[in-house]
């Protein structure tokens, strides 16, 4: 299997094709997305259970890569299983996110351009985001389904946010309330149904204090050799699903990656040890090399997926 693409073409070669497969992502097991495959830790889980019991938001820290966005489709897929409620509502925070995207947008453009042909309702462009349509959906009078659910929310990288977010909506968070100002709407979801929110944090910048202490707060540590190893079997693959040589090299090939970790300061995580362990295993189906971490092109490998690391390393 030749998985080189872009290498193995010279300028003369006049491939055609309108799509190519990606070898990594063909090759992958149906597990490796299935969040029934995420190993919290027992200090993860707990941290878990208490903010579900508190009702106060969960929020995760730790180096990127560690698995921080993934628990919360963990969290659903427990939870609720297959339900239209079993994935997580997510909303990606921005640079430029305000406190009211968290609930909802306003097409304010739009509007005024259609309203020059006559009268329109307002509601028409209001779009409810992640936090808003779990509120939305804990009520069967506003639940867009007809029925009142719990859902999980993932607010993905909070710390994106401007300084003011966070405190802006201390209130509705706690609450699990908030107010549509273009039309006057009012939403609120009943304790029974509260959301479950989680967020995330790449911790580049603080969070203030009033909001921190509406928190229940867990950072992610790297997993050590044996959580490793777990997470690669459920991952990428149980070793009954692996070839004989490809269960020789994967301890070696992670004890060679936390070598690589403990020589750049801002080290590359789970998610990097994943990824070369896929280039990995496509050098060894086309090499036959029992130790395809050892040879030029795994090291290779290597030195590019951790590439962002050490190039930021040598600029700081």
């Amino acid at each position: 299997m030749n998985w080189r693409i872009y290498s193995s073409l010279s300028p003369e070669d006049q491939n055609r094709e309108s799509r190519l497969a990606v070898p990594a992502l063909a090759r992958r097991s149906a597990g490796e997305e299935d969040p029934s495959k995420y190993i919290p830790s027992p200090g993860l889980a707990s941290a878990v259970d208490i903010a579900i019991a508190l009702g106060q938001p969960l929020l995760l820290t730790g180096a990127p890569g560690t698995g921080k966005t993934q628990l919360a489709y963990s969290v659903a897929q427990r939870l609720f299983g297959s339900a239209p409620n079993g994935k997580p509502l997510v909303f990606n925070t921005k640079t430029t996110s305000t406190a009211k995207d968290l609930f909802y947008t306003y097409d304010a453009l739009r509007h005024f351009r259609e309203s020059q042909f006559g009268t329109v309702d307002v509601t028409s462009y209001i779009a409810y985001q992640a936090l808003g349509l779990a509120i939305r959906r804990a009520s069967e009078e506003t639940s867009d389904t007809g029925k009142a659910f719990q859902s999980v929310v993932l607010i993905d990288e909070i710390d994106k946010a401007p300084r003011d977010l966070p405190n802006d909506v201390l209130d509705e968070i706690d609450n699990m309330r908030f107010e549509v100002k273009e039309t006057g709407a009012r939403f609120s979801a009943p304790g029974n149904f509260r959301p479950i929110v989680i967020m995330t944090s790449n911790s580049e910048k603080l969070l203030p204090d009033p909001f921190l202490r509406r928190c229940v707060y867990y950072n992610l540590e790297y997993p050590d050799f044996e959580g490793l190893q777990s997470i690669v079997r459920l991952r990428l693959g149980a070793d009954s699903d692996r070839p004989g040589a490809t269960r020789e090299w994967i301890g070696a090939a992670i004890r060679q990656f936390e070598d690589i970790r403990v020589k750049v300061r801002r080290k590359p995580a789970t998610a990097e040890l994943l990824a070369w362990i896929r280039v990995l295993e496509l050098i060894q189906e086309e090499t036959g090399d029992a130790n395809p971490q050892n040879t030029t092109a795994g090291i290779e490998a290597a030195q590019v997926i951790a590439a962002k690391v050490k190039d930021s390393d040598s600029k700081s």
